[in-house]
């Protein structure tokens, strides 16, 4: 089977950028894609980077106008598409937000976990913890966890989700390198693929992560996107350039990967309470 990542800049206003992601749904669509995933905050600029943006204007309603024109988008395409994540406003709390539609349904949304603030990386100024609980949606092309960005870092999510039986987990998402910024622990690129194709590995899942690329304000996306197979095998990467990242996956490798090497069967959760303590 073939799945898509929208790997693209977001440089027009919400209605520019909505009507751009729907158009390379439907190339990804038109070349074989049969999932297709949007990245993080797609219809709007990564405003987080600034303290006190004014970015109310940026907010939706989830179902709302973007759950809308891709519904339709995947009426016509045929395409599962993840959509990335969106601003959502929920009466007076606002959420980082992404959501899946198969055969022009809306199946639900999950809202980010982690939420980061650090330099460049605002977001508990502008986002609620997610309060909805991991989700896996049931698709037509199998199983789909999306986990949003700064999720990524975190393998208790990969787990979680893997065991509710996600055969794919989509990370939607906004990094990159900021101006000023010194990447003094190493390569921040490397550790975000390496982590993620690590995920991979330890649950016996594919994992695709769809970045932004192009540059914003002190924000330069790296791009990157890439899927890993079940036991980290990179089967295609983006380069830092606005792109459709496809690949073939197998489903059913997990099978032979979790058979073979019994991660789920040897677990010990009577030795995990450490992990659910908050010090």
């Amino acid at each position: 089977m073939k799945i898509a990542l929208i790997q693209m800049s977001m440089p027009g206003g919400t209605k520019e950028n909505l009507e751009k992601a729907v158009g390379l749904v439907g190339e990804a669509a038109k070349k074989g894609a049969k999932i297709v995933c949007l990245p993080e905050l797609f219809t709007s600029p990564y405003f987080p980077q600034d303290e006190e943006a004014s970015a109310e204007r940026y907010a939706e309603s989830v179902p709302g106008p973007s759950t809308e024109a891709l519904c339709e988008a995947s009426r016509e395409s045929g395409a599962v598409i993840v959509g990335g994540s969106v601003f959502e406003k929920d009466g007076e709390r606002f959420y980082n937000t992404s959501f899946v539609i198969d055969g022009g349904k809306y199946l639900g949304k999950y809202r980010k976990m982690h939420i980061p603030h650090d330099p460049s990386f605002y977001e508990q100024g502008y986002f609620e913890k997610g309060d909805l609980g991991y989700k896996v949606f049931e698709t037509r092309y199998g199983k789909i966890a999306t986990l949003i960005c700064y999720d990524q870092w975190f393998p208790e999510a990969a787990r979680v989700v893997s065991l509710m039986g996600a055969d794919i987990i989509f990370y939607p998402t906004a990094i990159g390198l900021v101006d000023g910024v010194e990447q003094a622990e190493g390569d921040w690129q490397n550790a975000w693929t390496t982590v993620q194709t690590g995920h991979a590995i330890a649950n016996c899942v594919i994992v695709a992560a769809a970045n932004r690329s192009g540059k914003e304000g002190k924000m330069r996306f790296w791009g990157g996107s890439f899927v890993s197979s079940q036991f980290g095998t990179v089967l295609a990467k983006g380069s830092d350039m606005e792109e459709i990242v496809l690949a073939e996956v197998d489903l059913s490798l997990a099978r032979k990967v979790r058979e073979g090497w019994r991660f789920f069967h040897n677990r010990r959760p009577d030795t995990y309470g450490r992990i659910t303590q908050n010090k």
